[in-house]
């Protein structure tokens, strides 16, 4: 009995020690400056780190149809140096420290993070200020980072099979919203880009007032907001308006299908269905057809095209997590000999079956054990934290969503998957893309 007692207590202590509730709940603080910055506080003293993080309500959804791939370019430029360090020296400071840092780019937001020894509280907020206020927007340092960002398309996007799925699918599905271009943009526009045109997006959008400051780990309550208005109450806001692509895509009538040829050898089917946005009653569904269909061996997809007829040795199937109405992307690798369009075929009909037919109790409680456990993994470190209370407030402006979201899925009902699978998996709203080898 003592033993079991002692065990409760220590759960109980590592449950508060680590920035949750009794109830399972995150508990955070936030509060705003008066140029505009979010700030959000959440302390966790299981391990002596803290994760410092900016993100900026800024993707590739708010760059001109002309200047594509400013969002990302950001991301490189902002490491250059500042008015106070010195080029390539911004890295430096953390790594000297113990540390690690890393930003990422999408449709809808940038994000900067610096993961620190909690004693580096200061460093931390130092260097996110000074990207904020004084980040060098010059001739050099812009001219190093064009050639990066063109290399790493190139890299990550033009040269290695199938790495233009995501740019092909995106332009053939998407006509006036600017989700029809990725982060990575055209090169071309970053080439023949002026520096002025890049000194402008830096002051419309990397503003204290288009940002969230968020603060997770082992630190003293006290401390850290005294430290945030030290380094960052004195920024101005900003006072250019910032832009929110307001463009409605057109409701999709009929199906779009294309054929790419691509340095491959095996061929590919892509399938992607318009789906509503992040955060609506509809996508919570969506969400949970999705890992029905391909999430894992044991899912629709999986077991039958790939276990029981071996017509595909690869297939998945995701909803893309966007701001506005985005994409779920259903991706299919036939197996040897098997023609695209056999496969295509089977695909359709597992997805006419959960059209048709309500999924069974046994699916459907899997469905539901496999959100909350990766809804508590997601939540599980000070960095997923971090990047998910900032994404909560940037997106929806009510941080509390953190602690809603398992809620929002098990309101889903089994007639909701069957309802989101009549309304959207349906091919007049779809486009449809075979992946061929190039002939030789």
């Amino acid at each position: 009995m003592m033993k079991k007692l002692l065990l409760l207590s220590l759960l109980v202590v590592t449950v508060l020690a680590s920035g949750f509730s009794q109830s399972g709940k995150i508990e955070f603080e936030e509060y705003d400056l008066d140029n505009g910055l979010h700030v959000i506080l959440q302390q966790d003293h299981t391990t002596p780190n803290i994760v410092v993080s900016v993100m900026y309500h800024v993707g590739s959804k708010n760059e001109n149809p002309e200047l594509t791939g400013f969002a990302h370019f950001f991301e490189h430029l902002m490491f250059e140096g500042t008015k106070n360090i010195p080029r390539h020296q911004y890295d430096k400071y953390v790594s000297r420290a113990g540390g690690e840092l890393n930003a990422n780019t999408s449709t809808d937001r940038t994000y900067y993070f610096e993961m620190l020894p909690s004693n580096q509280l200061a460093l931390g907020l130092w260097l996110e200020s000074e990207r904020m206020l004084h980040a060098k927007v010059e001739e050099i340092g812009i001219k190093t980072q064009k050639g990066v960002v063109i290399q790493e398309k190139k890299q990550r996007y033009d040269n290695p099979p199938y790495g233009t799925i995501l740019p092909q699918t995106m332009a053939h599905a998407y006509e006036k919203h600017p989700y029809r271009w990725t982060p990575i943009g055209d090169e071309n526009h970053i080439r023949n880009a002026k520096n002025e045109d890049f000194i402008n997006f830096y002051k419309e959008f990397y503003v204290p007032n288009n940002a969230v400051l968020t603060i997770c780990g082992d630190f003293d309550k006290a401390e850290a907001k005294k430290l945030v208005n030290d380094y960052f109450a004195e920024i101005p806001k900003g006072t250019k308006e910032i832009y929110r692509p307001n463009i409605v895509e057109p409701k999709k009538t009929a199906e779009v299908r294309d054929t790419v040829f691509d340095n491959i050898q095996l061929p590919a089917v892509i399938q992607a269905y318009h789906i509503p946005a992040v955060g609506t009653k509809d996508f919570y569904a969506v969400d949970m057809l999705s890992k029905l269909m391909t999430d894992g061996k044991s899912s629709r997809l999986y077991k039958e095209l790939v276990d029981k007829q071996q017509k595909a040795i690869q297939l998945m199937a995701f909803p893309m997590p966007y701001e506005d109405p985005g994409l779920t992307l259903a991706f299919g690798i036939p197996n040897m000999g098997v023609d695209p369009k056999a496969l295509e075929d089977e695909m359709d009909k597992q997805f006419a079956v959960v059209r048709d037919e309500l999924i069974s109790d046994r699916e459907f409680q899997k469905l539901r054990n496999k959100i909350e456990n990766e809804l508590v993994g997601s939540n599980a470190t000070i960095a997923d934290r971090a990047e998910n209370l900032a994404t909560a407030y940037t997106y929806f402006k009510d941080t509390e969503r953190v602690n809603k979201e398992l809620d929002k899925y098990f309101a889903v009902t089994k007639e909701d998957i069957r309802s989101v699978a009549k309304k959207y998996f349906v091919p007049e709203n779809r486009v449809v893309l075979y992946y061929l080898p190039k002939q030789k």
